[in-house]
């Protein structure tokens, strides 16, 4: 047999069914060994993050739970354990399990820490700066097993009110009062009541924090101001003013008769006495529509005393404006990102429709770094669209004359212009500038007499 025909045969035999079914068993098998791999990766990928979440969750626990000095027993009883077996030191021995000892003997405290019931009420949640606030919050054990002393921690704004709680058998309950102390101005969080569970040691701390958060709305200081002196202009029905209108309801007088003109306003007696057409000419009358702008800027202040003053103010202004049922527009400056500070101008409105809502606005105004000076926040009241009466600008006493009168500018030419600066330091006094009407206000109680000095001068 030649080299050739055995090739053949050889290439003949690969190519037979034999053959066939070899490559398909080999196929097979790969396969298999395949999902085999596949499904070992997957199961060790879900080991492992299960394993990940687990430490995590240790993790966390052990944050909220081990107080440091807890830490430093589990510390202490970790080495003392690893010397002492290591070396044969009895004395580390004894430390390290009497430190696991304490561990161990501060766990049973933690137990019953969502066994209790919170329950809070104020007596009020709006008062005025100065003021504290009342009420109560009631504890009930809903467990079927005695809880056993412990604590709950109530937040009060950036502080925090400590109440013990007794033992308590299940379905009783026990009351305690609470006292706020004076606030300052401000949106106060009451809440939520945490109940609080730790040895007598200190090393392990559990806490469960309840839903239930009160909102307190601490107003500003306000002073009662005389209606008549709300606004410096007294009217009723409309009050009028110097543009000169063909029909209205306050008669100024009478002209000759121009091309355009209503014949409706031709006055008949004064036409046949002049021989010629004349007709009656008014003052334009409108409702008195206010405007109280509120300088935030805290360049604008020495202190934080002197904003406090200003912000009472601009409510006193307000919510008397509000009382006589005034339109009134109340303004601030508004936050603007440092970024784009000098290309965005922007103001905020506090509501004005009844006094509570604007009183709990005024209770969250607060000083601002970055935002318009108030000349610009002038600029955009005035550009609102509102024809405005009188404008009362409330400042603090680092803005000069100079800015205040070019604030004042900003408005119509027939808007009264008021500034109001809070100067803590200074005596009362008002003082007319070209346009300009300047009171200087040391108390909020100052602000009364000079506004009625300001309408009855």
């Amino acid at each position: 047999m030649s080299l050739t025909d055995s090739r053949l045969t050889r290439t003949s035999a690969a190519t037979g069914p034999d053959a066939l079914t070899q490559v398909t068993a080999t196929a097979v098998t790969s396969a298999r060994r395949d999902r085999a791999l596949v499904r070992g990766v997957v199961w060790w990928a879900g080991v492992w993050r299960a394993w990940r979440a687990a430490l995590a969750a240790a993790a966390a626990w052990s944050a909220r739970t081990v107080r440091p000095a807890g830490v430093l027993v589990a510390l202490a009883a970790t080495v003392g354990l690893a010397v002492g077996v290591v070396f044969g030191w009895v004395e580390w021995m004894v430390a390290g399990s009497a430190s696991l000892l304490l561990l161990a003997a501060s766990v049973p405290f933690l137990f019953g820490a969502r066994s209790y019931d919170v329950e809070l009420s104020l007596a009020h949640e709006r008062v005025v700066a100065g003021d504290g606030v009342t009420g109560e919050i009631v504890v009930r054990n809903h467990g079927r097993r005695i809880a056993l002393p412990g604590r709950i921690d109530l937040p009060v704004g950036r502080g925090l009110v400590e109440f013990g709680v007794p033992l308590l058998r299940p379905a009783h309950t026990v009351a305690q009062p609470l006292v706020i102390p004076a606030l300052a101005r401000g949106v106060v969080a009451v809440g939520p009541a945490t109940t609080v569970r730790s040895d007598p040691i200190g090393l392990l701390r559990r806490e469960h924090a309840f839903a239930d958060v009160h909102q307190v709305y601490v107003h500003p200081r306000t002073t009662v101001l005389p209606s008549t002196s709300a606004g410096m202009i007294r009217d009723l029905e409309g009050s009028p003013t110097r543009r000169l209108v063909d029909s209205d309801m306050s008669f100024h007088a009478i002209r000759e008769y121009t091309a355009g003109d209503s014949r409706r306003q031709i006055h008949w007696k004064s036409t046949a006495k002049t021989g010629r057409l004349m007709v009656r000419q008014y003052e334009e009358s409108r409702r008195s529509r206010m405007a109280v702008v509120l300088a935030v800027a805290e360049a604008e202040y020495s202190d934080a005393d002197e904003f406090e003053l200003a912000v009472s103010c601009a409510a006193s202004l307000g919510l008397r404006a509000v009382r006589d049922a005034r339109d009134v527009a109340i303004v601030t400056g508004s936050e603007i990102p440092r970024v784009v500070r000098g290309r965005l101008r922007a103001i905020t409105n506090l509501p004005s429709g009844s006094p509570r809502p604007m009183l709990d606005a005024f209770s969250g105004v607060d000083r601002l770094e970055n935002t318009m000076p108030v000349a610009e926040v002038c600029r955009l009241t005035a550009e609102s669209g509102d024809r405005l009466s009188i404008a009362f600008l409330v400042v603090g006493s680092r803005v000069p004359l100079t800015r205040l009168r070019q604030a004042a500018l900003t408005f119509a030419v027939d808007t009264t212009v008021v500034a109001v600066i809070c100067d803590e330091h200074a005596h009362p006094r008002m003082q007319t500038l070209a346009g300009l009407t300047v009171l200087t206000v040391g108390t909020i109680d100052d602000l009364s007499g000079l506004l009625v000095r300001g309408a009855t001068g």
